[in-house]
Formats: structure tokens, C-alpha cells, sequence
């Protein structure tokens, strides 16, 4: 084949898009109770969009960005995440103009130059929540209990909650210093990443896959004892509102953010089954990241999670999802007349949303039943020559195999009957 895929990427086949449909329709259906309404962003954006709002040093900007340069020179980015184009276009379009809080959600392809791997694609499709606007502790909650309530909504069992603070900026230095100090005596047996993440972003290093460098940061200190009174009070009222909200969580002061922009509530849900990549989605609160962009000083809290490791979730659990759909009604016709007369007719009922099928390169009747049987159509819709002459057809039911005569003219009979499965 000259063609192929490119590495890292996936077709979405027709038996496979129903299931993706379903848990979509499920996010939005979710969010919107909740009082969120869609954004939808550009693929791509300026490169130092997320060179500023990620960091520089961390593995997204320096390893996995697909950058390109346009004709003009201008070097731009494919999204490798959602928060920071959303963040861009709540201060480009002024959404801070009248009420502050804005509820948005995303959906979408995400790009990263990654080493594939089950459920890691380097085009990827995400699901995002971002609320803007105040930096009340409720909210951290809030935005914790649509992703909760969306995954257990689901069906999904084998859940886990995890929970930290990451602190603000202020606390984050002395906890960087305390980090440092602990690497220190280590600093040569880290990985070439690590040791640049040493100086620029310790916190990174808890992070880090390698083998080597995670049994050096087994006792590091932990971020919780660093943290100021603000960020201690802050914490503690997320927790009582998940409490209240019954929401289950554990403690886990290992959780560190890739991206520069997070503050405070730090979050993942964690999911035993599908391997290495278990974390099903993530977010936290990032309360300094429209200001470092170049609007004003706005909290804001969000999270991310990606479709595919979802999926392989609920393949993990057997829950049934939604195949290939099949019609409600299946179209036969015997003889050239026939099939002149029931096409406009076919066309109606389409167009009334009823999923009709029709293969008029079958001749023969029994082609036709067998067609319509192995369809696993609910009715076939009959017409011969005895039809022909009344203008009408013979509704079938497939599975009782029970039938009714239905005249042509109007049509409104027949599609009443159809739409509410009347024989």
C-alpha cells in the first residue's frame, strides 16, 4: 500500500463511532446540567502561547509541541492541551465584561510528539471543563464532581480519587528549596531531564518515569507541609464540599502538575486495569494563568481527560456501549414499478429521521428478506404488484412476523406506525 497512517494516530471506524457518540453526548448532556456551554478553539495557536503558560522547561514545550512556521515566518503550535486556548479566547473576546464566572467546556483533537503506547496517541481527543472567575473553594469542588459524576455515570467501578495541593506561588518556592536540597547528594544519578529539572522545576522530577529517578524521590518532603495558612484553609474547605457532596477521595501528596500554570487543588481519578496509563483525567486550579497570558488576575479552575483511555475502561468493565445502529425499517420491492413508485416515498422517510435501508441491486424477493433479516431491521416495508396497483405497502414486523397493509396516500399513517412500533 503506498499510504499509511501516521504513527501515533487511529481511524475511527463506523462499528467504533457509536461509542463514541455515547460518551459525548453523556459529557454534554452532564455539563450542561451543571451550566456549562461549549467553546470551541482553534487546533492550532501561536507557539508561545503555550511556551508561556506551560513553561518552557517542561516536556510539552521542549519535547512534544508539533511546531510549524507559517509563510510569514510566524511559528505556530497544534494545541497540545485545551486550558491555554480557552484562557486566550476568555481575554480576547472580553468575557470578563459583566459577570466574571464563565462555565465552559471542550471537546476535541489535542496533539503531542509522544511515544505511543495503549490509550497515549499523538492525536488525541480530550474532554475539558474550565470554570473562570473566582477562586472560591466550592468551585474546585464543583469542577471535581462533574468529572466524578460523569465517569460513575458511565458505568465505571474501579475508581480512585486523588487529591493535593500544590500550593501558590509563594509556598511553592520553599517547597522548590526543600525539593533541591533533597536531590542534591542525588544530582548525578538523576536522568539528563531531571537534572535540568533540578534547576528550573524541581517539582518535575516526582514526575519522571524513569525507574532510577523514582526510587530517589521515594522520601522526598512533602508539598503539604509547606503549605501556607491561605492554601491549609483553601484545602481543607474542597475537602468538606466533596464531603458533603459525598464524594470519595484519598490524600496523595505524590500528585505534581507537567504544566507551570497550576496553583492549589491538584486532582487526578485513577483507574486499576488498563496498565501504566491509568489516569483517566486530571485538573486542578490555576489561578495565575490569564494574568500571565496578559488579562487581568482571575482565578480559575479546570480539568482535562482523554476519550480513549476512557474507552479502554469501559471495554475493561464490560460496560455496553452503543454499535453500529440498524434500521428501523428495511425497504423491498418486486419489479421495476415498484421500485419507481417507493423511492419518493423512501425519501419521505428519511427525511422524517426514520433509518430506512434499501438495496435495489437485489432482485429477488428471498434476496431481499434475507437482506432485511441479516440487517436486523425491526420492519420491512413490502411492495409487489398487487401493492403496486393500490398504492400501498405491506409493513412487516420482522421478529412476530406479523404484517399490515398501509396505504401510500398519506403517507403520515405509515410513518406513525413506524415511529411508534405499532405492529
Amino acid at each position: 500500500m503506498q499510504y499509511s497512517i501516521p504513527r501515533g494516530t487511529y481511524d475511527i471506524l463506523p462499528e467504533e463511532s457509536p461509542k463514541w457518540h455515547k460518551v459525548i453526548a453523556e459529557f454534554r448532556k452532564l455539563v450542561e446540567a451543571y451550566g456549562y456551554a461549549e467553546i470551541l478553539t482553534p487546533i492550532f495557536e501561536q507557539a508561545d502561547l503555550f511556551e508561556r503558560s506551560s513553561g518552557k522547561s517542561s516536556d510539552v514545550v521542549k519535547k512534544e509541541m508539533y511546531r510549524f512556521t507559517d509563510r510569514k515566518g510566524r511559528e505556530f503550535a497544534l494545541r497540545p492541551e485545551g486550558t491555554a486556548p480557552v484562557a486566550r479566547s476568555y481575554i480576547e473576546n472580553r468575557m470578563d465584561i459583566g459577570s466574571l464566572n464563565k462555565k465552559l467546556y471542550y471537546l476535541g483533537p489535542m496533539f503531542r510528539y509522544d511515544r505511543p503506547q495503549a490509550g497515549r496517541y499523538r492525536q488525541f481527543y480530550q474532554y475539558g471543563v474550565e470554570f473562570i472567575g473566582s477562586n472560591h473553594p466550592y468551585y474546585d469542588a464543583e469542577v471535581i464532581a462533574i468529572l466524578w459524576n460523569y465517569l460513575t455515570g458511565l458505568g465505571l467501578k474501579k475508581l480512585r480519587l486523588e487529591l493535593n495541593s500544590v500550593g501558590c506561588p509563594n509556598c511553592s518556592k520553599d517547597y522548590d528549596k526543600a525539593l533541591q536540597s533533597y536531590f542534591q547528594p542525588y544530582l548525578n544519578q538523576l536522568c539528563p531531564d531531571c537534572q535540568e529539572r533540578f534547576e528550573r522545576k524541581p517539582r518535575r522530577i516526582l514526575d519522571c518515569k524513569v525507574k532510577e529517578c523514582q526510587e530517589i524521590a521515594k522520601n522526598v518532603p512533602v508539598q503539604l507541609d509547606y503549605l501556607d495558612t491561605s492554601c491549609i484553609e483553601h484545602f481543607a474547605e474542597v475537602q468538606q464540599y466533596l464531603d458533603l457532596m459525598k464524594i470519595p477521595f484519598t490524600i496523595n501528596p505524590r500528585i505534581v502538575r507537567g504544566l507551570d500554570y497550576y496553583t492549589n487543588t491538584a486532582f487526578e481519578v485513577i483507574y486499576e486495569g488498563i496498565g501504566a496509563q491509568n489516569a483517566l483525567a486530571g485538573g486542578g486550579r490555576y489561578n495565575g494563568l490569564i494574568e500571565q497570558i496578559g488579562g487581568k488576575n482571575i482565578p480559575a479552575v479546570g480539568f482535562a481527560g482523554g476519550f480513549e483511555r476512557l474507552l479502554l475502561a469501559l471495554e475493561e468493565e464490560a460496560i455496553a456501549l452503543p454499535g453500529h445502529p440498524v434500521p428501523e425499517v428495511f425497504i423491498i420491492t418486486i419489479g421495476s414499478e415498484a421500485q419507481k413508485i417507493i423511492i419518493p416515498y423512501l425519501n419521505i422517510i428519511r427525511g422524517k429521521g426514520i433509518y430506512a435501508e434499501y438495496e435495489p441491486d437485489r432482485a429477488s424477493l428471498k434476496a431481499q428478506l434475507k437482506a432485511a433479516n441479516n440487517s436486523k431491521a425491526f420492519y420491512a416495508l413490502i411492495m409487489g404488484e398487487e401493492e403496486v396497483k393500490q398504492k400501498s405497502a405491506i409493513l412487516k414486523n420482522l421478529e412476530s412476523g406479523e404484517q399490515k397493509l398501509y396505504s401510500l396516500e398519506p403517507i403520515s399513517h405509515l410513518i406513525k406506525a413506524i415511529q411508534n412500533k405499532e405492529i
